[in-house]
This record gives C-alpha cells, structure tokens and sequence, in this order.
C-alpha cells in the first residue's frame, strides 16, 4: 500500500456519513433531553456543524441507524420511567425552592438604587448558603436587579418544571 493511502486525510472525519433528513440536515436520535430540540429518543434533523461539534462529542445524540431506533423501541417503557422518576425529583425540588425566601445585601443610596446590580451569581451562591444547589443558567431574570425590594425570580429545572424564588434586596447593615 503507497504511503498516500495510509495517511489520514485532515478532511476524514469519524462522521462521514451521516444520515440526510429531508431538508438536507443530519438525522439524529437522541439519546438525552436537550432543551429546544426534543426529548430522548426523538429523531431529530439538525445542522451537520451542530451534530458534529456538540451533539455528537457530547453524547446528547446518536447516528439515526435501523440497530438504534430497534433499541429506543425496545427500552421505550424504561426510559419513560426514568424520565418520570427525573421529573419527579424535579418537582420536589422545585416546591423546596418555592419554600425558600433569600435575602441579598447590597450598596444602595438613598432613593434605594444599587450602586451595582444583583445578578444570577448573587442568587445562585444565596441559595447555596440554604443547601440548594443551581447552575447560573437555571436562573432566569428578566434583567439584572437594580434596586431594593422583593422580586420574583424564575428558577429553570426542567422543560417541564420551573419555581417561584422570592429576593429580597436590602441595603447592606452599615447603611
């Protein structure tokens, strides 16, 4: 064998073939929930450049083969169950969070605006202090908080599950 046929070529790929979906994108199936593209075993079409760098390394999905879809029917049951058990753990923590009332000191002046803001970190480490562990993602505000006062805050478990989160922003205890 020449020398040129054993060398890899930079363009070979472990993902040559992938399978086409009908709008020329790639075909998938998913091997976890991934938030607005589809659940567990759904077969999704997306952009050959977002299977190959982050669905696909990620293990979130897997090449759409007969074997693969032949396997998600089989233990279909059991992932439903699964994703159950997930969603229910979910729920629990998300009526733990509702529960919960934090309290954020900040530097504020006197008509109570913030000298900085209260942002997503704030919270996530306010929570954490009360035993509650989130990813900063999780915390959805509409903006950062600018000013003294209660806010309601949206905490994002699940596609399925999110919570209420009561912050309140106080100015700190030398004011």
């Amino acid at each position: 064998m020449s020398q040129t046929a054993l060398k890899r070529n930079k363009h070979d790929r472990p993902y040559k073939r992938l399978p086409q979906g009908k709008t020329g994108g790639v075909q998938l199936l998913l091997i976890h929930n991934v938030e607005h593209l589809g659940k567990q075993g759904e077969l999704v079409e997306v952009r050959r450049g977002y299977a190959l760098n982050y669905l696909l390394p990620q293990g979130l999905a897997t090449i759409a083969t007969d074997h693969h879809r032949r396997m998600i029917e089989k233990h279909r049951e059991k992932l439903r169950l699964v994703e159950l058990e997930r969603l229910k753990a979910f729920r629990a923590q998300a009526d733990e969070i509702e529960k919960q009332s934090i309290t954020i000191e900040a530097n504020a002046n006197d008509e109570g605006h913030l000298y900085g803001s209260v942002g997503a970190h704030e919270i996530v480490d306010a929570l954490k202090q009360q035993g509650i562990t989130l990813a900063q993602d999780q915390v959805r505000l509409q903006g950062p908080l600018k000013e003294l006062g209660l806010y309601t805050v949206k905490i994002h478990l699940h596609s399925d599950v999110e919570a209420d989160l009561k912050v309140w922003v106080v100015p700190t205890a030398g004011e």
